[in-house]
């Protein structure tokens, strides 16, 4: 981050098996791997951090810190111990917060599609057949040194709040759009509260003069009434009480005392799945 520089790409490719003519045409330096799935999975992840180590040169003399998600696949004791024997810490973030965090998604990422569909373009035209796969690498060649310059990369860290720190970045008001859709947890009452429009002030009618009284009564009969009054907003139901994963919370993946409970609870995984 201080040397305002990027590790080449790593490339995910949805085969049985990883040939390196995959990524002939990609990047300087990059590197890829193959799944069905196409998806980052443990074994993966464990070849793009000695990608990593390779680019980035760090070492326990030379430590520097990685940011990510609690995908599981980051989660494996083999990566992390890897991680921690070559110097890198690594930070996970609190739950539902990467869309905030994760630098390059604020800076690097929205440029880099926009220039990616440009090449895409260019190669359309260019190119006289359909495109595969293995066009995608050379147009993320073309398209990368675009979108991960020095000064959107030092944005996004600077836009999250994380370099320089900034703990003020975010406010109440950023939480505000999610207060429609606040629901109760599934241990709290699952009673409906109906929610009904206040009366209406009622409408005078012609009578007798009432001069002589004095009308002391709350402004609020004379109110009118507001649209959420009218209409409250909509909510939403209350949440079911299924069982799902457990919430991961931020954490120092790399520590030994976290290190330790991730293992311990992988073991218990592994030793469920043996009887089912």
């Amino acid at each position: 981050m201080q040397q305002r520089n990027s590790a080449s790409p790593y490339f995910i490719f949805p085969r049985k098996k990883y040939h390196a003519h995959f990524v002939r045409d990609g990047p300087f330096g990059c590197d890829g791997d193959a799944h069905p799935s196409g998806w980052m999975t443990e074994s993966s992840f464990l070849k793009y951090m000695k990608h990593f180590v390779c680019n980035v040169k760090c070492s326990k003399e030379n430590p520097c810190l990685v940011l990510i998600d609690n995908h599981n696949s980051h989660l494996s004791f083999d990566v992390l111990d890897y991680c921690k024997n070559h110097g890198i810490k690594i930070l996970s973030f609190p739950p539902h917060c990467s869309h905030r965090l994760q630098s390059l998604d604020r800076s690097v990422y929205g440029p880099l599609k926009k220039y990616i569909n440009s090449a895409c373009d260019d190669w359309m035209t260019t190119n006289k057949r359909p495109m595969t796969i293995y066009d995608i690498p050379g147009i993320v060649k073309t398209a990368l040194p675009l979108a991960a310059t020095p000064f959107h990369i030092t944005a996004g860290f600077r836009k999250t709040g994380l370099f320089p720190l900034n703990k003020d970045i975010f406010t109440d008001a950023d939480s505000m759009p999610s207060y429609i859709t606040d629901r109760p947890c599934p241990h709290s009452t699952t009673e409906h509260t109906i929610v009904t429009a206040r009366a209406l002030p009622p409408i005078p009618l012609p009578g007798p003069s009432g001069m002589n009284q004095t009308s002391n009564k709350s402004l609020q009969e004379n109110e009118c009434p507001s649209p959420e009054d009218v209409r409250p907003f909509l909510k939403a139901q209350p949440r079911k009480n299924l069982q799902r994963k457990r919430k991961r919370k931020s954490a120092i993946l790399t520590d030994t005392p976290v290190k330790k409970a991730l293992r311990d609870e992988q073991t218990k995984e592994k030793e469920k799945k043996k009887f089912l």
